[in-house]
């Protein structure tokens, strides 16, 4: 089991920046990736952007947020971070942390909300 804590969910305006925190905890020695995933009223959960937890660190990112996200990881303090920049009104949804483990079992955070006005 790996348990996830997320922080940084807001309240910002058109062009604004934030910072989402996820911090695992439990079977960490588990984890091929951990990334963050977003889900707007009513449409189905997206991928955000994901990271692996190997030396590489390869990163992905959906192409909707290319250039303005930035995924990185601290494998000391088990964490992920999302920093957004140049954030748009539709970015606004409930972001959820994820980890996949080694055999490819999926947990999530309680997700964090991301409004942004315009």
């Amino acid at each position: 089991q790996v348990q996830l804590v997320e922080s940084g969910g807001n309240l910002v305006q058109a062009g604004g920046s934030l910072r989402l925190d996820c911090i695992a905890s439990g079977s960490i020695f588990t984890i091929r990736t951990m990334g963050w995933y977003r889900q707007a009223p009513g449409k189905q959960r997206e991928l955000v952007a994901t990271i692996t937890w190997d030396r590489d660190g390869s990163t992905n990112y959906v192409d909707s947020v290319k250039g303005r996200f930035t995924i990185s990881r601290d494998t000391a303090k088990n964490g992920v971070y999302l920093q957004m920049n140049s954030l748009k009104p539709e970015d606004t949804a409930v972001y959820y942390c994820n980890v996949r483990n080694i055999i490819g079992r999926n947990f999530w955070g309680q997700g964090t909300q991301v409004s942004v006005s315009s």
